[in-house]
């Protein structure tokens, strides 16, 4: 008996084996059965998510867009201004005369006046004193807008990092800045521009990367030395009382310097008061810096930050980007910010390789304008912002700017950024006629002694328009102000 054990062990193994292959098996087809019907389920069901027919996320219907109602007309914001334009379509002369004479002999305009109606080939329709020279207080952004926006990468963005220096037993974080001047003090904000970076989001990537290098630790230092030390164009001050219009182009900057003291407006992207300006904005950025990231965990020597370089070969630790440039530039058109303007000039000066100076950003302004063949006779550039005393331009030289603004090219930033009357930006409140209503995209120039607006039309019997109008020395600035308004609004019925 005993000797027959092993033989029945051995069939009784087989047996198992051959069960536990047939479990398997069964097992296996079960699963592939599931798998495929799993597909095929969630298969319908996407199809249907996406014809609306179930409740889901997906769709192919049109994307919706932020639409806003102005005198029976539907505007959309995501519209292109020309889109579908017949840009060969021409104007009626003798009714563009007609629109500059009314607008010259309203009461209080004065006579140093300068007007020109052009189509999107630069064939002039009509003009008054085109070729003299004005002062153009902020249409001169748009000179700076389509130069810069020419040359640069518009889709590229400013970093703001730190670097982790390492010396004797001293571990030194730096906050380097590379021109993002609309970051915020908290989190970051991709649905914002001016915010899109946040120090909160930098400071907390930068704590990680230190307790992952068993840092707690730490001194600080910063590097605000992109710009060197002449940030400040000659005699701006004369046209920037309490620091409301202008603060030095700096390397980083927290909403561009605006000091708002708790009445910050809810969207960081829309506001029309002017609050001081700080003038030590990088100093600024690193005590927040310094703060947040304390709160991190992070023990911070005492003392000020000092300024640090040496971070060029260097890896960042951490970093948060700023909104693109194109983005950038449409900020700065429709707040007709003077800083940033000033920032985009000399990005390009730095780009070009022509300097790092107020003077150098608008030689490497004009001489980008001159290679896309705008006439600069006339031109001269106190500054890249038109808020210095001693600017002058033809509204020759404004209009041609618009009209490389209608060609389809490279710059489009320059032309998508400006303002719509009555929906955004220093536009906003200038609508003179509802009729005309999102026909129109304009950049605005207003001094003491200076009210001015440039910028592009679609007609609306077809067709678009270029246009640039100065007014020096007004007898009643808001007479001109209202004149202007209905000019610009006239030429949709051109």
């Amino acid at each position: 008996m005993d000797d027959l054990k092993p033989e029945l062990t051995r069939q009784t193994r087989r047996e198992l084996t051959r069960q536990a292959h047939r479990i398997r098996n069964r097992r296996v087809l079960i699963t592939a059965i599931s798998v495929l019907v799993t597909a095929a389920l969630c298969t319908a069901y996407v199809w249907a998510d996406i014809r609306d027919l179930v409740p889901g996320v997906l769709t192919n219907a049109p994307v919706s867009v932020q639409n806003q109602q102005y005198g029976g007309r539907l505007i959309s914001a995501s519209t292109a201004l020309t889109a579908n334009a017949d840009t060969s379509k021409t104007i009626d002369k003798q009714k563009a005369a007609k629109l500059i004479d009314t607008l010259r002999s309203v009461e209080g305009v004065g006579s140093d006046i300068s007007v020109v109606i052009a189509q999107a080939d630069g064939t002039v329709a009509a003009e008054y004193a085109a070729s003299a020279t004005r002062e153009p207080a902020s249409t001169m952004k748009t000179l700076t807008a389509l130069a810069a926006a020419s040359s640069l990468d518009m889709g590229t963005t400013l970093a703001t990092q730190t670097f982790l220096l390492q010396n004797g037993g001293t571990n030194t974080v730096v906050l380097k800045g590379n021109g993002d001047m609309l970051l915020s003090a908290g989190e970051s904000d991709s649905s914002h521009v001016n915010g899109r970076a946040g120090l909160l989001t930098l400071a907390k990537s930068t704590a990680q990367a230190l307790k992952q290098r068993g840092i707690l630790s730490v001194t600080l230092g910063y590097d605000d030395s992109l710009f060197g030390t002449d940030r400040t164009p000659k005699n701006i001050e004369e046209n920037n009382p309490d620091n409301l219009y202008y603060t030095p182009v700096s390397s980083m900057a927290i909403d561009g310097g605006r000091q708002w003291n708790g009445a910050a407006p809810s969207d960081p992207d829309v506001f029309e008061t002017y609050p001081t300006l700080s003038q030590t904005t990088a100093t600024d950025v690193v005590s927040a810096f310094r703060t947040l990231l304390k709160q991190q965990g992070i023990t911070i020597a005492d003392g000020n930050a000092a300024q640090t370089s040496g971070t060029s070969d260097r890896t960042p630790i951490a970093q948060v980007e700023s909104a693109p440039l194109s983005s950038v530039m449409a900020f700065m058109l429709r707040h007709s910010d003077n800083t940033l303007a000033e920032e985009f000039g000399r990005l390009l000066a730095l780009h070009t390789k022509q300097g790092n100076s107020p003077t150098a950003a608008t030689a490497a302004v004009r001489a980008q304008l001159e290679k896309l063949g705008v006439d600069v006779t006339g031109l001269t550039m106190a500054d890249c912002s038109g808020l210095t005393p001693g600017s002058t331009l033809t509204a020759t030289t404004l209009v041609q700017v618009q009209e490389r603004n209608l060609q389809v090219g490279g710059a489009v930033a320059a032309a998508e950024g400006l303002a719509i009357p009555g929906l955004v930006g220093t536009a906003a409140n200038r609508l003179g006629s509802a009729q005309a209503a999102g026909l129109t995209r304009v950049k605005t120039g207003n001094l003491q002694a200076v009210s001015s607006m440039t910028g592009n039309v679609s007609r609306e019997h077809g067709g678009v328009a270029a246009f640039a109008v100065i007014v020096n020395n007004p007898q009643d600035f808001t007479a001109t102000r209202s004149a202007i308004d209905t000019f610009v609004a006239g030429l949709t019925a051109l």
